[in-house]
């Protein structure tokens, strides 16, 4: 199902309008879960890092054991064609799946890979639109029993079994640990916490992919002057916290108003590193 509307379809070496079916029945990706993706936007007629994420996706195909099949500079320029007379805000979605399998038909064949883009018009969130964050059962995985050195599509059902606990519990998202019962990420994005005017987040260990966007926003706070800490962090951490974000693709800054029984504001910092992120964009156009 589609998330957004006026979807464009790059396929098979040219773009079509709609929500063209790629995959077949037995294709790999279809039967085996072998499928990544990565996502840029566009917005008042910028990219933000689009070469950033193109280059991605080709590191989490292979990382899949996939093939990639289109180089950075090329996906970038297909990007743009397809984005030619477009204005409204939009999500794009470079993906790759495997087609066949190699051995017992298991590991992906090489070279036997599927790609396409998505083009969807999703608007960007207004400055304002918090979410509000809880705990979660449900833990990131680490490397040695799952791929999580790929945006990779198997991995998402994990997330999505930490969102509906965190929403049937009433809240917008999960702040979620890894194996050791330190904060990772949120279920859907990266998280940074304030406190005493320092910027905190977690420290990247192989459980959760450290972002593009976050890695933008670490790079615009130490510019602007503000410290920026990568460590280890605790739930009690956050509960002492004096702002709260997460920092993801579809909005580039999403400000926390609670997490459980603690409220946060909209703080300056929250709102200074969205502030940075639209300045620097604009400075790329």
């Amino acid at each position: 199902m589609a998330t957004g509307t006026n979807i464009r379809t790059y396929f098979e070496g040219a773009w079509h309008q709609g929500d063209v079916p790629v995959m077949r029945a037995a294709d790999h990706g279809a039967w085996l879960g072998t499928t990544v993706f990565d996502g840029a936007r566009f917005f008042d007629g910028m990219t933000p890092d689009l070469e950033a994420h193109c280059a991605r996706i080709n590191r989490s195909a292979e990382a899949l054991m996939l093939t990639p099949t289109v180089s950075t500079e090329d996906m970038v320029a297909i990007v743009r064609e397809g984005l030619k007379g477009s204005s409204a805000p939009c999500y794009i979605r470079p993906m790759y799946w495997g087609l066949d399998g190699g051995a017992l038909g298991i590991v992906p064949k090489p070279g036997a890979t599927g790609f396409c883009i998505c083009l969807e018009d999703i608007p960007m969130p207004a400055p304002d639109a918090a979410t509000t964050l809880t705990t979660t059962r449900f833990r990131r995985p680490t490397l040695d029993n799952a791929v999580v050195n790929a945006k990779a599509g198997c991995l998402y059902p994990n997330n999505a079994r930490m969102l509906a606990e965190a929403n049937a519990k009433g809240f917008g998202n999960a702040l979620v640990c890894d194996s050791h019962g330190n904060v990772a990420e949120s279920a859907t994005a990266n998280v940074f916490m304030v406190r005493d005017g320092v910027v905190f987040t977690p420290i990247p260990n192989g459980t959760f992919l450290a972002g593009i966007t976050r890695a933008r926003h670490i790079a615009n706070l130490r510019a602007d002057g503000m410290e920026v800490r990568e460590c280890v962090l605790t739930l009690d951490d956050f509960r002492k916290a004096d702002e709260v974000f997460l920092s993801g693709n579809l909005a580039k800054v999403t400000p926390v108003s609670a997490f459980d029984d603690v409220s946060y504001p909209i703080g300056p910092v929250t709102k200074r590193a969205r502030q940075l992120y639209w300045d620097w964009a604009a400075s790329t156009r």
